[in-house]
């Protein structure tokens, strides 16, 4: 009999390492109570998996010591055909997690190709209640939440990425639907300034950063409004944070 194939959610960044239980606030008890009964885990980073487990492990007793608990990593970087390797404890009868290195496994993670081959092999496959950095900024947006679409990164090139920006912007009025996207933290300055360059003015803009945690902020303006703002020099605070951009085109 296989074992089951536990999705378990992580933070979306450092909490308050002084509280009791610094998890409370964001990651359920039954979560944390499955997450410390488990003694195998796929993880995208296996020092910070780590580092989660050590703050589970405050209110949560771990079912072996940390030391001991089997780790494998899952990353970009993993080919394809390690999947089945990573399977195989729990094709054995051992419960495992598959774990992200911030917010839930396999959106916008590498974690996906895993789950899908788990279901090719009959894997029970059970998803955990946790934030998720997209979902969160959809419902705190205020832009449309019965259709929206996540593209990930967009291009670097600056004349790619307007381009880029353009066709998400016609899309979204063309079929009223919000749309997603992300950059590494230290481009995001970069980003905001290419959306209002090359958006129309009356486009809504929401950027969503550090969400779940103290230094959340978010904001919904117009792209021409985003555009007089950076240019009083009132940009967001959000260098080198993690910061989620969502648009939608009247």
């Amino acid at each position: 009999m296989t074992g089951i194939l536990y999705l378990i959610p992580n933070t979306l960044g450092d909490g308050d390492q002084h509280q009791t239980d610094p998890l409370a606030h964001i990651i359920p008890q039954r979560v944390q109570s499955i997450t410390a009964g488990l003694g195998y885990f796929v993880a995208e980073n296996a020092k910070t998996t780590r580092a989660f487990l050590k703050l589970v492990a405050l209110t949560q007793p771990l079912a072996r010591p940390l030391q001991e608990i089997a780790i494998a990593e899952l990353n970009v970087n993993t080919d394809a055909a390690a999947l089945p390797g990573l399977l195989a404890p729990i094709l054995a009868g051992q419960n495992g997690g598959l774990i992200s290195e911030a917010g839930v496994p396999a959106v916008a993670d590498p974690g996906a190709n895993l789950v899908r081959l788990a279901h090719q092999h009959g894997i029970t496959v059970k998803p955990l209640v946790g934030p998720s950095s997209l979902l969160l900024a959809v419902m705190a947006s205020g832009l449309n939440g019965q259709s929206f679409a996540f593209n990930g990164y967009l291009p670097t090139d600056s004349g790619l990425r307007i381009k880029r920006l353009k066709e998400l912007e016609q899309r979204s009025r063309q079929e009223r639907q919000t749309q997603l996207f992300i950059e590494t933290p230290y481009r995001n300055a970069a980003l905001l300034e290419a959306i209002v360059s090359g958006c129309q003015p009356n486009t809504l803009v929401c950027v969503a950063t550090d969400l779940s945690l103290a230094s959340e902020s978010i904001s919904t303006q117009t792209a021409g409004k985003w555009k007089s703002q950076l240019a009083s020099g009132k940009a967001p605070d959000f260098h080198k944070k993690p910061t989620v951009f969502l648009l939608l085109a009247e």
